[in-house]
């Protein structure tokens, strides 16, 4: 059964009130939600202890249940720990991008440090809060009451909707309990979300552990009694919700594809204010565009929307998509194939004027490496591989059916190990991939491109994405006689004997006659360095 959205009328968005709580309320609840909290039974277990050894102090700390959770939604591959970034940089980035939201880490001061830096080095225009700590104040839960106290002093709702405060590794091994944390404060909104390295595997996963979370929160919001219309107002039409971070170009032009079905686009999850989680949620269908974020789709599930796998990519993703769309928002049959007659027809012809022709293969840990694969395939490249760190899910099936019944070998939970494997092994005339898969191939004389920079940032979806990779990839594919001509330039330097940095000329070592070993060069003169 579908759950009903009701919205409130302008003049009674107030922001002292929290659903349908007042502030007062609010207030004359803190002294319950501030009553003492035990000491976490962790016994602050440093991060430089490895996952195995957090987990093992996590499960001590009373956290089991926290890692069942995280282990079921986030299942892990040949990894046991992340390959790519920090993966709290993920869910800190969906903060960061929200109005009228604060975030706060709390972990350790060199985790803080990075993630602070890179959040700013990828443009955050916020500061990001921190609750320091040391071994005397985790293992007390002095920690605790630290972290409770930033948030009472953070909480002005004339400032924000809501406080997001996060667990990095050590709190969460410690067993630091933000989900004692008061829910609400003075009608601003308190979430704590626990983000270790040893139970989320990538960045990309992490944004879904907090929009799931945020999601939970305005649902049961919603069944309370009315809540904040979107700030432009409520669409005339039903609304189909986009799952996961895209390029802004791409949610235009999937309401131009939804308008003959008349249907809208919602908003994008995650949000970019909070009030938009309620139009989220009230809608016709969810599109998960990014299939993995699995916390977030439970939450649509539990409010009865029915979730569409795959994206409107290339002329058969396109024209799959829609059919499930219309069957999902029960549109007549007539309506779709106006749709697909409005729309196919463009997509083919973007794709016939920008072909692609040589074998490509795909890694990333974005999440969206299935759709780009079946974009360049359908531009006429062969991808035999396609490496994503995301999970297989049911909703990555479309996508996953239609790589394999044209010869790609597709691997969930990718490792790094494996993308390199592919390489060396294809011998591609374009590597896609991350920064090490790049270094990787360029050493080889293979042309590559970080995914993340040169292939995220294009439209994907419908007639604008289906031309949008070929001038970059066909440009990339033209350099093969550039790494040809760097490679003799640079022959022979910078590898082997020759890297680093020397003193004097190397003189051969020859092993004694007898002794075991090989021929060697002696390294005497060798001050230190090596291959950057």
């Amino acid at each position: 059964m579908q759950a009903k959205v009701l919205y409130m009328s302008p003049g009674d968005e107030r922001p002292d009130r929290v659903g349908d709580e007042p502030v007062a309320a609010a207030r004359s609840a803190r002294a319950s939600d501030s009553a003492d909290v035990a000491p976490p039974a962790g016994d602050g277990v440093g991060c430089h202890a490895g996952a195995n050894e957090l987990r093992r102090a996590a499960e001590a700390a009373g956290q089991s249940e926290l890692l069942q959770r995280l282990a079921t939604d986030y299942p892990t591959g040949p990894h046991d720990q992340p390959q790519s970034m920090c993966p709290a940089f993920g869910s800190l980035r969906v903060g960061l991008r929200m109005r009228r939201t604060a975030t706060v880490l709390c972990g350790s001061a060199c985790c803080v440090y990075g993630l602070t830096f890179t959040s700013h080095f990828y443009g955050a225009k916020r500061s990001v809060g921190y609750v320091p700590f040391d071994s005397e104040t985790l293992v007390t839960g002095k920690l605790f009451e630290d972290v409770r106290e930033a948030v009472h002093q953070l909480a002005d709702p004339a400032k924000y909707d809501a406080v997001v405060v996060t667990n990095l590794c050590v709190p969460t091994a410690s067993g630091v309990p933000l989900r004692l944390l008061p829910k609400s404060i003075d009608g601003v909104r308190i979430i704590g979300i626990d983000v270790p390295g040893f139970g989320v595997p990538t960045h990309a996963e992490a944004k879904d552990v907090l929009a799931g979370a945020m999601l939970k929160y305005a649902r049961g919001e919603a069944e309370q009694g009315p809540v904040a219309a979107p700030r432009q107002g409520r669409s005339d039409k039903p609304t189909v919700t986009l799952l996961g971070e895209m390029f802004p170009a791409d949610p235009v032009g999937v309401g131009m594809m939804l308008e003959p079905l008349g249907l809208a686009a919602g908003p994008v999850v995650p949000t970019r204010e909070w009030r938009e989680l309620y139009a989220a949620l009230d809608c016709a269908a969810v599109a998960a565009i990014h299939p993995y974020y699995t916390s977030s789709i439970r939450e649509f599930q539990e409010a009865g929307r029915r979730i569409v796998g795959s994206a409107p990519v290339g002329h058969d993703g396109t024209a799959a998509w829609l059919d499930a769309i219309g069957e999902a928002c029960n549109v007549p049959a007539a309506r779709v194939a106006a749709a697909k007659n409005a729309f196919l027809p463009a997509i083919s012809g973007a794709l016939s004027q920008a072909p692609v022709d040589g074998t490509i293969t795909v890694s990333g840990y974005e999440g969206s490496e299935l759709l780009v694969a079946r974009l360049l395939i359908e531009s006429g490249a062969r991808v035999p591989y396609v490496g994503t760190a995301a999970p297989r899910t049911p909703w990555s099936k479309p996508d996953l059916e239609w790589l394999e019944a044209r010869g790609t070998t597709v691997q969930f939970r990718a490792a790094l190990e494996q993308d390199k494997a592919a390489v060396d092994a294809v011998k591609p005339d374009l590597a896609i991939g991350t920064t090490p898969v790049v270094q990787h191939a360029k050493q080889q004389r293979i042309p590559a491109l970080y995914f993340t920079n040169l292939i995220s940032a294009r439209p994907l979806m419908g007639p604008a994405g289906a031309g949008s990779l070929a001038q970059v990839v066909n440009a990339a594919l033209a350099s093969r006689e550039r790494f040809d001509r760097m490679n003799a330039f640079f022959e022979g330097v910078g590898d082997g004997d020759s890297a680093g940095i020397w003193d004097r000329m190397p003189e051969p070592r020859v092993a004694q006659k007898g002794a075991k070993g090989s021929v060697g060069t002696g390294t005497s003169g060798k001050s230190g360095g090596g291959r950057g």
